[in-house]
């Protein structure tokens, strides 16, 4: 199967290692994987600003960037895959463009639900020893729905336990410029999330969300825990 990657911004500026694997991981699974070198920025961060007149020229970048064919569109982020499906209404008034952006997001497929749904696979052969949390991101599970696909991927994981943890699925506090404008409020919530995960003792953290690893990530360094902060596509790389 041919697939395009959208790389997201986290992806090409600081969490390379998560871009490489998620690539190399669709290659495993016999994927040929595609990409259109015009992508740029969703306009994420704007839209979340509600400056959304001032993202429309991202989006319809983005949108023009991926027409160059019709294959499925993987991201290994939720929340740029939630806010790309949901262009067409933010381009409403425009019909040509909304009806170019719907048949955009209609192409878009978080990494985990495109390997279990898609894919049909349910174990990729990976090994990583040791005790995890996972934690769900609210654009993974909340937006799109994706609560089930990376826990059954990360169950197949060899040696890899899984632990509960409280409150597993309330925010970590990033909420992309939530964390920037109520910060103190942000620096609350992921501090609570730490709490929570080092009742478990875990060796690992996995998310399917840069973000939010970077966020949950920096707080576990300030603390100085000992935890090995892991994207899945990572996770499911692991020999």
């Amino acid at each position: 199967m041919k697939v395009n990657f959208y790389v997201t911004c986290i992806g090409d500026a600081i969490k390379a290692n998560m871009a490489k694997k998620s690539v190399l991981l669709l290659e495993k699974l016999g994927c040929e994987v595609l990409f259109p070198e015009r992508q740029a920025c969703c306009g994420q961060p704007a839209i979340n600003g509600g400056y959304i007149k001032d993202a429309k020229p991202a989006m319809k970048s983005l949108i023009a960037a991926f027409e160059e064919n019709d294959y499925p569109i993987i991201s290994p982020a939720g929340s740029c895959t939630y806010a790309i499906k949901s262009y067409a209404g933010y381009l409403a008034d425009e019909p040509d463009w909304a009806r170019r952006a719907q048949a955009m997001g209609d192409r878009m497929q978080d990494l985990t639900s495109f390997i279990v749904n898609t894919l049909g696979l349910s174990d990729v052969g990976a090994r990583l020893p040791g005790r995890a949390v996972y934690h769900p991101s609210c654009s993974l599970f909340r937006k799109l729905g994706v609560k089930e696909e990376p826990l059954t991927l990360l169950r197949h994981v060899a040696g890899l336990e899984l632990l509960p943890i409280r409150n597993q699925e309330t925010c970590c506090g990033f909420g992309g410029t939530f964390s920037v404008k109520m910060a103190e409020i942000s620096g609350e919530m992921v501090k609570e999330k730490v709490v929570h995960m080092m009742d478990a003792r875990p060796d690992y953290l996995i998310g399917a969300d840069a973000s939010c690893l970077i966020n949950i990530g920096g707080r576990l360094h300030r603390e100085r825990q000992p935890v090995k902060v892991m994207h899945i596509a990572e996770v499911l790389m692991s020999r």
